[in-house]
């Protein structure tokens, strides 16, 4: 909700004279949180609902946040602009630990996501993690209700909900690469609306728009889903574009990394290349044990 009332303020400044109204919507992916989202058919649960109102004409656009976006559009739909980043980094919350170093061994550790688990699993086997599903005052009362020693949230997250206070250190993509598209807004229209989509182009952020094209094509080209553990951040600096990237078995015990620069125009080739470059050494054999488990 926050995320449509940004981009609603955001198109009441640029068109003062349109009226702009939320649909306010519950989608499968939120009615199910007993369950880890790789378990239930993965990020896709959460758009489904915002592209029938879309294609019904109740709705004409939707937002995302960017890592919850299918790396495969559905056929009909485009993203119409990419907003600037947010902190694309993961935050270590807890109220008995300041750091994830602190945490002892056997401390109870939540997350929803199968790239942080593998991502605690390889640095901290003695770690247990639990699964930790829900929006964000569900998680943190879970863990202020003592369920859990620490939790690992999206930074982004916490900031736009003026929760920044609750974060005790932010891991570095050093630590904890992010996921493909953290802290980044997209709005997804019907692709049969020019109309919207040069409305929308005003709110589109060029740099951010050329990391997240890489982030995702590097994605897409290891078949990233939520039963993926997965990772992949770009930088932009001066039109040359870094991109990090990884992937891993849910263990930790596999884990490859990677990294790739290059011209920022050439920034979906920047994503496959470097996912090609993980697949020469081994990236396949994962992919296939993760298959093989589901």
């Amino acid at each position: 909700m926050w995320q449509a009332k940004h981009i609603r303020d955001r198109l009441l400044q640029l068109y003062p004279q349109t009226r702009v109204e939320i649909l306010g919507m519950t989608t499968r992916g939120d009615q199910i949180v007993d369950r880890p989202l790789s378990a239930i058919g993965g990020k896709g649960l959460f758009i489904k609902e915002l592209e029938v109102a879309m294609q019904e004409g109740r709705a004409d656009l939707a937002v995302h946040s960017m890592k919850d976006l299918p790396m495969e559009m559905a056929d009909g739909f485009v993203l119409a602009a990419t907003s600037g980043r947010e902190n694309p980094c993961d935050a270590f919350v807890s109220n008995r630990f300041a750091t994830l170093d602190e945490l002892p061994p056997s401390a109870v550790v939540g997350t929803s996501s199968l790239r942080r688990e593998a991502m605690l699993r390889a640095g901290r086997p003695q770690l247990v993690i639990r699964s930790l599903r829900g929006n964000l005052d569900t998680r943190l009362r879970k863990l202020d209700a003592g369920d859990f020693d620490a939790i690992i949230l999206a930074a982004a997250g916490l900031i736009r909900l003026g929760l920044a206070a609750r974060i005790r250190s932010v891991l570095a993509p050093e630590q904890s690469l992010p996921a493909p598209g953290q802290g980044v807004l997209g709005i997804e229209v019907c692709a049969a609306r020019p109309d919207l989509i040069a409305l929308l182009a005003p709110l589109n952020d060029a740099a951010s728009a050329h990391c997240v094209r890489a982030e995702r094509a590097f994605s897409r080209a290891l078949g990233g889903s939520c039963q993926v553990p997965l990772a992949a951040h770009a930088l932009l600096e001066n039109d040359c574009l870094w991109l990090r990237g990884s992937i891993a078995t849910p263990d930790g015990r596999q884990m490859l990394v990677g990294e790739l620069r290059g011209a920022a125009g050439d920034d979906e080739s920047i994503g496959r290349m470097l996912a090609q470059k993980l697949r020469d050494r081994g990236a396949d054999a994962i992919l296939e044990k993760l298959a093989a488990s589901r």
